[in-house]
């Protein structure tokens, strides 16, 4: 074992730098048995590392080869089976568990042996060795590197490397010393016991000389013991003054710890002098009020612009003060204690002061406001508002302070500002809207007969008289507006066109003033109560009082919150309060414009549309927008009540059975509409609401034109269809409407179609014999036979046209024509001028029937030398000489 010990180290583990400790001869447990070594080995570099390699015998040579190695800081377990019976099975326990069985026990048991001293000494490891005798684990002499030399810190099996492993391998001089002893042996070699008996002698002459070389040198023993005698007493010299050092030192020692505890503690109450110095400075410094904001909160100016401004600086400064994160244990200090109940009462005081100085400023605005509502009272404007707001928003930072720390006041301040404000707007308003009454019915007798009067300049309106006028229709209109000719010198035309511009100025104007105070006071609103900046309310929660507006509220008796949904919902809702006569009002205005004349509404649909639509691009969700939009509706429902009555008044319309029926009454009327509508929405928003009303208006036209027609006695059907399509389409090229572009087409072919009608009818009663001869020619071609050969039929020969011909000579043709130009001068209406369009339409009909007649004689009288008794150009003559004589 030896050799195979000292090979394996000399051929693998010395390249590699590592020496070989232990080794035992084993195989695996339970198989074929396939012999190999495992050898615990620890480098000779530090640091130490111990492994654990098994080494197998190659199966191409007698060399050996390393196979596998484990770090014994991995192995857990060394599990020797039984500590009493010699078993050679032993497992080691690295990542798995290894078992096999040595080729003795005696091998186990060293191998085991150095495993548990390299552990003790190299890694203070705790493996657990089971089933191991405890006479195996001899515990070693604990070697500390501190203990070890550094020069011999090199060496890692030095010194107690023959307690580990008794063999030593020689280093190079011995074995050269042995060489050089071997090679003066002869018999070295092949005699090793006379080799060894040579020694032997050797050795023993050796030890005689240096007994010998002992005994020489006794005196100079005893010269050495007496010196070393000495040494000891000057040792033990030594050692007395050492130990009168120590105690020396020893006080000093003492005497220096006490100072360093001195100088602990000094250090220590520095460091707490510095700690508590700086929480006073934080206290002092974010707690202390300066004593002229202390004056400013309790006594300063609240009316003036410099004492408002100390006032607010103060109040921002105890909110800061009152603001301020303490830290912790600062609560429990008296002072602080102190300082923040003299802060609420600061706060509580001035909280109250500013409170009852802004309820005194609103008052004082009211009673201001209302000694200038006199001078107001005959223009049709507002109170300009400006003044008292940019007062009023000198306080903004102060009602900001009052509502981040007492939201109590700061509501209260908010319903009375609503409360005061609404009774001042509230008499504006209707003072404002009474004017704008009075200026819409013009002098006193009408605006008396709207229920409207004045009294020693102080104006009332009556508005529940405004409900008993009935509707006028537009022929009422008309008759009225005839009888005041005398008055103005004006037609009726020019009356209604300058009442509706006046309204429509007055009704503009009103709507410019209302928007421009709605503005400014919401923009008030807003900057003043703050109420712009954060999406929910703090403070106290209340419930909705739907008596009031929906804003002011009651504290709940749980006083949990219930916070208004957004800062936007609540300036619409104080709006809402404050403003709450201006929808009414507004639908009063419309009302009366409506009852004035009911074209009014089309004026009021659009400058309403406009001022919605501005509104609009500005909040959507404001007050103004929403206000507005409520009124629109009442408009648009007004307008489109203007159209039904307008088709109702056609439906109704009567005719006189002894006159003439001209242009239709409700015709004339689409026209007054349609051009009054083209002026007003000219680039106007609300277009498309026109539109409707077009097609609404134009059919109803056009069914109630026919139906008139057909209902007529006096004046034929194609007469009344004729001058009505024909002013309808003349009043569409006009105006030039778009989406009436089909009804504009269909107008010209009705007017076409019946204009032809009427000429065909009317032509054949001037030349009716000779027209009912050539109708018989006609039918009798239609019957089969032939052209030429009618002359031969007894009703339709020659002698009977010349004596049908003879009864129309030319004196007597243009008799006949002159009879039916005064008849149609008779049919026709002197509104329409269509006489010489209708006359010139029966010549160009008349020379077609002439034609035609010649046509029928050249074809079915051919040779028979028959002509007319006038020519075309007497038919030319006798219609020009009928003309100009009329």
């Amino acid at each position: 074992m030896t050799a195979i010990k000292h090979a394996l180290q000399r051929d693998i583990f010395t390249p590699n730098d590592e020496r070989l400790l232990s080794i035992v001869n084993v195989c695996k447990a339970g198989k074929k048995k396939k012999n190999c070594f495992l050898c615990a080995t620890v480098t000779t570099e530090r640091p130490v590392q111990v492994k654990v390699v098994k080494v197998k015998k190659s199966d191409k040579g007698d060399f050996y080869k390393r196979q596998i190695a484990w770090a014994l800081r991995d192995l857990a377990v060394v599990d020797a089976k039984d500590a009493i019976k010699e078993n050679p099975e032993f497992d080691l326990h690295f990542e798995k568990i290894y078992k096999w069985v040595a080729s003795s026990t005696a091998e186990k048991n060293a191998f085991i042996s150095c495993i548990w001293k390299l552990n003790q000494r190299y890694l203070r490891k705790k493996i657990d060795f089971v089933n191991v005798s405890s006479q195996l684990l001899e515990e070693l002499p604990k070697v500390t590197e501190e203990s070890v030399p550094s020069g011999e810190n090199q060496s890692v099996t030095g010194g107690d490397e023959e307690v580990v492993d008794e063999y030593q391998e020689l280093n190079a001089r011995e074995e050269q010393d042995i060489e050089i002893m071997m090679e003066g042996c002869e018999c070295a070699i092949s005699n090793a016991e006379a080799f060894a008996e040579k020694l032997s002698r050797e050795l023993q002459v050796l030890d005689g000389a240096n007994i010998q070389s002992i005994m020489a040198s006794e005196k100079q023993v005893n010269i050495l013991m007496k010196l070393l005698d000495e040494a000891l007493k000057e040792v033990d010299q030594i050692e007395l003054k050492l130990s009168s050092y120590e105690e020396m030192l020893q006080s000093v020692k003492e005497q220096m710890n006490q100072i360093s505890e001195s100088n602990h503690l000094i250090h220590l109450s520095n460091t707490n002098n510095v700690k508590l110095l700086s929480e006073i400075e934080f206290l002092v410094n974010h707690m202390d009020l300066a004593k002229g904001h202390i004056k400013a909160l309790q006594e300063g100016d609240l009316a003036s612009s410099r004492g408002i401004e100390a006032c607010t600086n103060a109040a921002d400064a105890l909110l800061q003060c009152m603001n301020v994160a303490l830290r912790p244990g600062h609560d429990m200090l008296l002072a602080v204690q102190q300082q923040q109940q003299r802060f609420s009462d600061l706060r509580e005081h001035f909280a109250r002061r500013l409170a009852s100085h802004l309820n005194n400023v609103f008052v004082q605005q009211g009673h201001d406001q209302s000694s200038t509502l006199a001078q107001h009272s005959v223009e049709l404007t507002l109170p300009n508002h400006h003044p008292f707001h940019r007062d009023l928003l000198r306080y903004a930072k102060l009602m900001e302070w009052l509502k981040s720390t007492d939201y109590g006041k700061y509501e209260g301040l908010t319903k009375n500002y609503m409360d005061y404000l609404s009774r001042l707007y509230e008499r504006e308003i209707k003072d404002f809207f009474e004017v704008a009454k009075i200026k819409m019915t013009g002098t006193t007798k009408e605006s008396k007969k709207f229920g409207l009067h004045g009294s020693s300049g102080k104006l009332t309106g009556s508005t529940s008289s405004l409900n008993k006028l009935s509707v006028q229709s537009s022929g009422n209109r008309r008759s009225q507006s005839s009888s005041l000719l005398d008055m103005g010198n004006m037609s009726a035309s020019d009356l209604d066109v300058a009442d509706r511009t006046k309204f429509d100025k007055i009704f503009e104007q009103v709507l410019s003033e209302l928007e421009p105070l709605c503005l400014a006071e919401q923009d008030f609103i807003s900057k003043f109560f703050k109420l712009q900046q954060h999406p929910s309310m703090p403070g106290t929660v209340t419930e909705a009082d739907d008596l009031d507006g929906g804003l002011l509220s009651r504290q709940h008796n749980s006083g949990t919150a219930l916070p208004v949904s957004s800062e936007k919902d609540m300036i619409r809702q104080m709006m809402t309060k404050i403003f709450r006569c201006i929808e009414p009002e507004l639908n009063n205005l419309i009302a009366l414009g409506d009852k004035i004349d009911s074209f009014n509404s089309l004026y009021m649909l659009v400058k309403m549309s406009h001022h919605v639509w501005t509104a609009q691009n500005v909040d959507p969700a404001s007050f103004l927008s929403t206000t507005l939009g409520n009124v629109l509706v009442t408009v648009k429902r007004n307008f489109d009540k203007c159209i039904s009555n307008q088709i109702r008044q056609m439906e109704e319309v009567k005719i006189s059975k002894k006159s003439k029926v001209g242009i239709l009454p409700f015709v004339a009327e689409f026209e007054e509409f349609a051009g009054l509508a083209e002026s007003i929405f000219k680039n106007a928003e609300r277009r498309g609401d026109l539109d409707k009303a077009y097609t609404k208006l134009i059919r109803g036209v056009f069914v109630n034109v026919e139906k008139v027609a057909n209902e007529s006695q006096k004046t034929p059907r194609d007469v009344v269809m004729m001058e009505n399509f024909h002013h309808i389409f003349a009043t569409l090229s006009r105006l030039k409407i778009s989406c009436l572009e089909a009804e504009k087409k269909e107008a010209k072919q009705k007017y076409t179609d019946h204009l032809q009608s009427y000429v065909i009818y009317s032509l054949g009663q001037p030349l009716e014999k000779l027209n009912h001869f050539f109708e018989g020619v006609e039918a009798r071609v239609a019957q089969g036979i032939r052209e030429e050969e009618v002359s031969y039929q007894l009703a339709f020969n020659k002698q009977e046209l010349r004596k049908v011909i003879k009864e129309y000579p030319g004196k007597e043709v243009k008799k006949g024509l002159d009879n039916l130009y005064k008849k149609v001068d008779k049919h026709l209406c002197e509104e329409e001028n269509l006489l010489q369009v209708v006359w010139h339409s029966m010549q160009d009909e008349f020379i077609r029937q002439y034609k035609h007649f010649e046509g029928l004689i050249a074809r079915c009288y051919p040779g028979s030398g028959v002509t007319m008794e006038f020519t075309i150009q007497d038919i030319l003559d006798y219609c020009s000489s009928i003309a100009q004589s009329h």
